[in-house]
């Protein structure tokens, strides 16, 4: 078996809190003594940096397919210069957003495509996919109440786009149930990682930590995406949670059908439980 990293991903709408509880996940695992790094997508490197400017508080007359370009030439560097290097040193890379997002944004309520975005950004990271996914699920107006900076251009959006962003997470997660795994937002951050920690739990058992393993800090970390208000509680309405349990328990059906991730080489060294293809992909 071939050692190498885990690719996790967050996903979810604006103020889903998803840079929140990233960072708690990058706790949890350097807890256990796991390697691991949190980039974000677009800013996980200098030249993304410039990227999220242009596509978040650049000229609204920018269009859907100059929008779509910019995401997959971000995201073609950052796989190249950060994701796939710590992956091969056996890094545990948690990232905020990744493909999902085109596919959510551009693909569905730019209405560009979810298959022409697909194949855009399969051919940027040369079909790299994340081992799993949180998908942080919550009403667009939920996001939007939290949100008391002003905001940039994707978030002025209308409500009728976020909806469209919200669906198709939601049937991208119901195509892919062993890789996204959706976690009710709408609670406070303590109990949004309640869900994410037993998921973790589940994926890495407490025996599978690494020994002696240092944690590794990104070389363009940058600021996490959402507001720090987002680190406090806030309460919600009735309405707002009604479906927690419902989709807590689907969660559950299947983490329990999910495989585990991580196991042990001869010696005790770190690996994940899948190999990379014969072209060098991880699948």
């Amino acid at each position: 078996m071939t050692a190498s990293g885990v690719f996790i991903t967050f996903e979810g709408g604006d103020g889903s809190g998803k840079s929140t509880q990233i960072q708690r996940a990058r706790t949890w695992f350097e807890e256990r003594n796991f390697a691991v790094i949190v980039t974000r997508e677009p800013g996980g490197t200098d030249l993304g940096t410039h990227l999220r400017q242009l596509v978040q508080n650049g000229p609204e007359d920018i269009d859907p397919r100059t929008e779509a370009l910019l995401y997959a030439a971000d995201r073609a560097y950052h796989v190249s210069t950060v994701i796939r290097p710590a992956l091969a040193r056996g890094v545990i890379v948690l990232a905020d957003r990744y493909i999902d997002s085109s596919l959510a944004y551009q693909g569905a309520a730019r209405e560009l495509g979810t298959e022409e975005i697909r194949a855009l950004s399969a051919w940027a990271t040369q079909d790299l996919k994340p081992h799993l996914t949180f998908l942080i699920d919550l009403p667009p107006e939920v996001g939007a109440r939290r949100n008391t900076d002003a905001p940039d251009r994707m978030e002025r959006e209308s409500t009728d786009f976020h909806e469209a962003v919200r669906h198709e997470y939601l049937r991208l997660a119901d195509a892919e149930p062993e890789r996204i795994v959706v976690i009710d937002g709408v609670g406070t951050p303590d109990e949004v990682f309640s869900e994410i920690r037993g998921v973790l739990n589940e994926r890495f058992p407490e025996d599978s930590s690494a020994e002696d393993t240092e944690s590794v800090e990104p070389g363009h970390q940058q600021p996490g995406e959402e507001k720090a208000m987002h680190t406090q509680q806030t309460v919600e309405s009735p309405a707002d949670r009604k479906d927690i349990g419902s989709r807590t328990e689907q969660r559950k059906r299947r983490s329990s059908q999910a495989p585990t991730m991580v196991g042990f080489l001869d010696g005790g060294a770190q690996a994940t439980l899948w190999e990379p293809a014969e072209d060098g992909t991880l699948i």
